[in-house]
């Protein structure tokens, strides 16, 4: 296979990379660097320093000429999203009309794209939550998630291109971003290991549904491969509050200091949590590793990555 994943210096477009390689595909990333890291990628891929919003993504998609086009790439803080959404949408909404645009143009014959379950759908009054329950984003990015659906359906219809969105809980695992404000695990792994205070929103009963990266990937390769198309939630289907995931945390990390709590963000959703029986049933995927196992794995990806410097 010939892949292109945009965004591959990420935290899950590099783990994917990883994977494909080790699979034996052709890969080629794209990403501009302004989160991901160079160093993160494998070797083994070529890889563009671009944005997905750059018009030279056309000519350079075509020069690529992948069969399946992995598109990670994204502004990801959904807090960002709401204090400038002019920025998220250039991104979210336009970065994804061009690597669509760019892909048609190509003769791409699969996008998979990285979709969001919770901001998608927003607080909602069914869980597990399906595929079948209306999309209500509260943000600018849940709204720019559901356009970039509604693009590729477009883009499907119109240019041929096979088009399937993943609809991630909340990804977790090594090499997620600890800084600025997304990624609750992260953050909470490197606070505990430098001695240094964890801080959880308000009450810290709103709870997620917290995936692997690992089983995200899985996803992914699935989606690339599988003759169904459509949008697949990929979550576990299990709930974890706030608090119950520092308590989890601090037990792995031997910290029994407790967490501060400080004020509740305005607007954040209380409750996500995401039916995979879909994806199951039609992708032949459903997730491996359980959160214990996982934040065991991360915060000790964590610590290595402390000994390393």
């Amino acid at each position: 296979m010939r892949a292109l994943v945009t965004g591959g210096a990420g935290f899950i477009g590099s783990t994917l990379v990883d994977a494909l390689v080790a699979n034996g595909a052709q890969v080629s990333v794209v990403d501009d660097l302004s989160r991901g890291q160079r160093a993160q990628v494998a070797e083994a891929a070529d890889f563009h320093q671009l944005d997905v919003v750059d018009e030279r993504l056309v000519a350079l998609v075509a020069s690529i000429a992948p069969e399946v086009v992995f598109h990670e790439a994204a502004q990801i803080d959904v807090r960002r999203s709401v204090a400038e959404p002019v920025f998220d949408t250039r991104v979210n909404v336009l970065g994804t009309v061009n690597v669509l645009e760019a892909c048609v143009r190509a003769g791409v014959r699969r996008v998979v794209f990285a979709s969001s379950g919770g901001a998608l759908y927003g607080d909602t009054d069914v869980l597990p939550t399906p595929e079948t329950h209306p999309s209500r984003p509260a943000s600018a990015y849940g709204a720019a998630k559901l356009a970039g659906e509604a693009y590729g359906s477009v883009f499907q219809q119109v240019g041929g291109l096979e088009f399937v969105a993943l609809r991630y809980a909340n990804v977790y695992g090594p090499r997620q971003d600890p800084h600025g404000e997304a990624g609750v695990v992260a953050i909470f792994a490197e606070r505990l290991l430098r001695g240094e205070d964890a801080v959880i929103n308000g009450d810290g009963e709103q709870t997620r549904d917290y995936v692997y990266v690992d089983d995200v990937v899985a996803a992914n390769l699935r989606a690339a491969e599988t003759p169904t198309l459509g949008a697949y939630n990929i979550g576990t289907g299990r709930t974890c509050d706030v608090n119950q995931l520092y308590a989890l945390m601090a037990q792995t990390a031997g910290v029994d200091r407790p967490a501060r709590h400080g004020p509740a963000k305005p607007g954040e959703q209380r409750v996500s949590c995401l039916d995979a029986s879909l994806a199951t049933d039609r992708l032949g995927w459903q997730p491996r590793v359980v959160l214990e196992e996982g934040l065991s794995r991360t915060v000790a990806w964590f610590a290595e990555q402390r000994r390393a410097q």
